[in-house]
């Protein structure tokens, strides 16, 4: 039997432009309080929603998801939008996972508080809330407004951390030791990462 047969699985995808504790808290979080099996987290290769400057390549943020993960069994990280290439549809993620996956039972479908303010403007949406749960974790300064009735609203703990500030900290020499695990953190200072305007 495949061994995902029957699981509650749970999908995180974003840009991890760097992956942090904040992400890593909201998986959890939200995996204990749904009783989940497996937190998929899934890099995008290019984001549709968010255009970013500083965006390191796609095979440099999934590595780094891949150590922030890897000690933690219920995690794992996924480079199925990364091998798609181009920008990175939820749509056609959850098609594709629901064809490498069919005996998963469900899929919930995480995002921050924060993403609701562009929510309609999602390709397909309507499709996409029928193959995954969308499930809404509370984020500090995003406050839950006009919820959707399908969207299912967690409260979870409050840690104000962004991928923005981590970055803007990095250029300005502060450090960022205790806001992502401590590989990710060495690898990023090792290779230069951020430093500069431009990516890497």
């Amino acid at each position: 039997m495949d061994k995902f047969a029957k699981m509650k699985i749970g999908i995180l995808g974003g840009s991890f432009n760097p992956i942090h504790n904040g992400h890593l808290i909201l998986a959890d979080e939200v995996r204990q309080k749904l009783n989940l099996d497996k937190i998929f987290f899934i890099p995008v290769h290019l984001p549709v929603h968010k255009e970013q400057k500083d965006l390191l390549d796609a095979l440099t943020r999934f590595k780094m998801v891949k150590m922030a993960v890897k000690d933690n069994p219920y995690f794992q990280a996924l480079d199925i939008e990364i091998k798609r290439k181009g920008r990175s549809y939820t749509i056609d993620t959850l098609k594709n996972l629901r064809l490498l996956y069919p005996e998963v039972k469900k899929f919930f479908f995480i995002v921050g508080s924060d993403a609701l303010g562009y929510l309609n403007s999602w390709k397909d949406i309507n499709q996409v809330m029928k193959l995954a749960k969308f499930v809404v974790g509370l984020r500090p300064g995003y406050p839950f407004k006009n919820l959707p009735k399908d969207i299912l609203a967690l409260t979870i703990e409050s840690i104000d951390i962004s991928g923005f500030r981590l970055r803007q900290r990095i250029k300005n020499g502060e450090s960022v030791r205790y806001y992502m695990p401590r590989e990710v953190c060495n690898y990023i200072m090792k290779k230069g990462l951020y430093v500069a305007s431009s990516t890497k």
